[in-house]
């Protein structure tokens, strides 16, 4: 078995001895480099399963090289390496993508954890790829229509829409598309439109120059300069302001971003993917997107089918997750009745492959002897409907075992707020009552719910119930 590896960037030739005595000791393989140029060649080089990197380097800084790895490399766990007591610079390469960082002089004890719990990081984050993979798993007609489209879409720069309900597997797609595609050695940058307040928008995807507006202590690079050269997905893009939209559409017809105070335009080569769950031509009727910024974006689209619409894909997608969880538990898969697969079958799964995944994990946590009967999958307590599209009917719901749904239970355009939510909820009410009741004993609480011990400990882990 091959020994993992690790880049050490420090241009004091103290600290990179040190670190590859200390590493090594580790049975890591370790590489150095002295500063920002010879860190990019080295990266380019090979792939590297760690990185250390100095904050104050010859030429340029340490920064460079972490939102360099966020873009390219981002499996690879890498820390700061600063002075002492400078938690200004390490609050900031946390927040660009760092996962720790050590300050000099070198706890040797503290580096030894720092490098354990990287490495696993790393593999954790490795698994975390693998197991999105079996989203677009499946031989069922959609799917192989999916990934036929995908593989003409990435010969194109044309932009392409991603339609789809939550859960079908949007992001993959854009990913895969990216992947097989001429940029697949720039930067592919994921960005949630729906997760950024209204009044940073501008700063993170143009970028600002320091002093530009109260907090902005230094020069910033925004979406749009991160993925110069790659892909930008915006997910969710139903939900950008109008204002954002005209400033978007500008961008995208002139290829060139100008930071919030900035003097000049900034050219950007960008190619746009973008997807949303609602319905973005019914919203374009009803003016709440710009049409013009839709066809600009709907060059090209490509739906994802529900899985209720590739129910032949179920079986193999069950077993791929069945064996990435035991994975990650360090156990043999466990087995589907053919009783509770035949459950899975005839469920519609309002949640997609997400939803499938979530039944699944949920599953082996409460089946006993790693056998899942059809009463762990707990799916006569799941909505068999979803809530429609915007500006379409919405279906007739079945009702829900726990009662109707209070003001509480909706979301800000007035919906019912997810199901997983819903459900969390009531679990968390019915297992804090179990407890109050049994002064907070665990194995008197499990029974009283008529449930495995081992169950429970899976639920308050799960609720973040301390």
């Amino acid at each position: 078995m091959s020994r993992q590896t690790a880049l050490v960037i420090d241009d004091e030739r103290d600290i990179r001895e040190l670190l590859t005595i200390t590493l090594g000791r580790m049975n890591l393989d370790v590489t150095t480099a002295g500063g920002v140029a010879e860190a990019r060649s080295r990266l380019a080089e090979r792939k590297y399963d760690l990185c250390f990197t100095d904050m104050r380097l010859p030429d340029g800084s340490g920064q460079e090289i972490i939102e360099l790895v966020a873009r390219q490399y981002p499996e690879m766990p890498i820390a700061m390496i600063t002075a002492y007591g400078n938690v200004d610079a390490a609050v900031v390469a946390l927040k660009a993508g760092a996962f720790d960082f050590v300050s000099k002089p070198v706890d040797l004890a503290m580096l030894r954890r720092l490098v354990q719990t990287a490495l696993k990081l790393g593999e954790e984050r490795r698994a975390g790829a693998s197991a999105t993979e079996s989203k677009l798993i499946g031989d069922s007609p959609a799917m192989e229509h999916v990934r036929a489209t995908i593989a003409k879409l990435a010969r194109s720069q044309a932009p392409v829409y991603i339609s789809g309900e939550s859960g079908v597997g949007k992001e993959l797609v854009a990913r895969q598309i990216h992947e097989l595609g001429p940029r697949a050695g720039g930067a592919f940058v994921p960005v949630n439109c729906g997760a950024i307040p209204s009044e940073l928008m501008e700063s993170e995807f143009f970028g600002h120059k320091k002093g530009s507006f109260t907090g902005a202590h230094a020069d910033k690079d925004g979406l749009f300069q991160a993925a110069h050269g790659g892909t930008l997905f915006l997910d969710e893009v139903a939900e950008l302001p109008l204002h954002m939209q005209v400033k978007l559409l500008r961008v995208i017809q002139e290829k060139s971003v100008r930071p919030i105070g900035g003097r000049s335009e900034v050219a950007i080569d960008v190619r746009i993917l973008s997807a949303t769950h609602k319905n973005l031509a019914r919203l374009v009727e009803l003016g709440q997107f710009r049409q013009d910024l839709f066809y600009r974006i709907n060059v090209i689209e490509l739906r994802v089918p529900p899985l209720r619409e590739r129910k032949e894909d179920i079986p193999k997608l069950a077993g791929r997750v069945l064996e990435r969880l035991a994975r990650d538990h360090g156990s043999s898969p466990a087995r589907l009745k053919p009783e509770a697969l035949a459950a899975l079958l005839s469920y519609n799964f309002p949640g997609n492959v997400r939803e499938l995944e979530n039944v699944l994990e949920r599953a082996v946590a409460l089946c006993e002897h790693n056998i899942i009967e059809v009463d762990d999958l707990q799916l006569v307590q799941q909505l068999h409907t979803r809530p429609a599209p915007e500006g379409m009917p919405a279906p007739a719901a079945a009702p829900i075992p726990a009662g109707n749904l209070a003001v509480d239970d909706m979301d800000d355009d007035g919906q019912p707020q997810g199901l997983d939510d819903f459900i969390s909820n009531i679990e968390r009410e019915t297992i804090m009552k179990a407890l109050v009741e049994t002064r907070y004993n665990k194995t008197a609480a499990a029974k009283k719910l008529g449930i495995t011990f081992r169950a429970l400990r899976y639920k308050l882990k799960k609720l973040s119930i301390d």
